[in-house]
Order: structure tokens, then sequence, then C-alpha cells
């Protein structure tokens, strides 16, 4: 799995020109599915994402994580994140997980990050042409890999 992992002031995602999720302070994640992406991916991603310290503490260092201030997340599925432009110009997307397969993790991860944060993960719609929008905070964007385990 691969995620885009953006600090926001705000973010939300509408599809057909209609607001379908909002947040406020927290992450808005882009997640990508691989081919062969399992629990174990899903489990890392999920722990790394919760224990993320990128949040100011009263000094102004990045050291308090999502949980610590009470944030928000909003999940939106990606497979462009899977992209390889190796040959060419138009990127593939081979590495992507089949479609039933990605939506089934992709709402298995924000269910699980549900969990760790003991509050619902608003989400994208999967397959959808979606219209994302968000006010970065920082900015901060981190991009995270559970095969690489960064």
């Amino acid at each position: 799995m691969r995620a885009v992992v953006q600090r926001v002031s705000s973010a939300a995602v509408a599809v057909d020109g209609v607001e379908i999720a909002r947040i406020g302070r927290g992450f808005l994640v882009l997640l990508g599915v691989e081919e062969g992406d399992g629990d174990g991916d899903l489990d890392w991603l999920c722990g790394k994402i919760h224990r993320l310290r990128v949040f100011p503490d009263d000094r102004g260092r990045m050291s308090l994580a999502l949980g610590d201030i009470g944030g928000d997340a909003l999940v939106v599925s990606q497979f462009t994140l899977l992209a390889s432009t190796a040959h060419g110009n138009r990127p593939d997307f081979l590495r992507a997980a089949k479609p039933e397969e990605a939506d089934r993790l992709y709402r298995a991860f924000a269910d699980r990050l549900s969990s760790l944060l003991g509050r619902p993960v608003p989400t994208g719609r999967f397959a959808a042409d979606m219209a994302v929008s968000l006010l970065n905070d920082g900015p901060v964007t981190i991009v995270l890999d559970s095969r690489r385990k960064e």
C-alpha cells in the first residue's frame, strides 16, 4: 500500500458536484492499494499514520500525533499512486490491485484507522471521479509505502 498523507486545516471530497465528506484539522490520506497487499500492509500503514508525529506542540516542534490533537482523517482511494512511467510517458497501472480487492482493503483501511482514532473516518467514493479540496497546513506531505516500510 502506498499513501500520501497531507497535514490539513480542512479537506473535503465531492462527487458530481455534491460534497460527500469533509474534515477539519487532521490528515487527508490518498491511498493506493497494490496487487498482493494484505492485512500486514494494512496494519503497518494504519499504525504508522496513527502514530505519525507531525503536528506542532506548544513549542512549535512537530511532535504530536493525530490522536494527540483530536484530529480527523479523510481517506480517498487513488490507484494512480501505483503508476509506473518506466516505459514512455503514458503511465501504466499494472501494479494496482484489482478493483474488488482494492475496494475491500480501502474500506478495511478506513475502518481500522477509525478504530485506532476512536471515531468515524470519512472516505471518498471508490472508483468515482472525485473533486478533492484541501487547505494544506505547513505544508506537510509524507509519502508512506508498506512494502518499503517507509
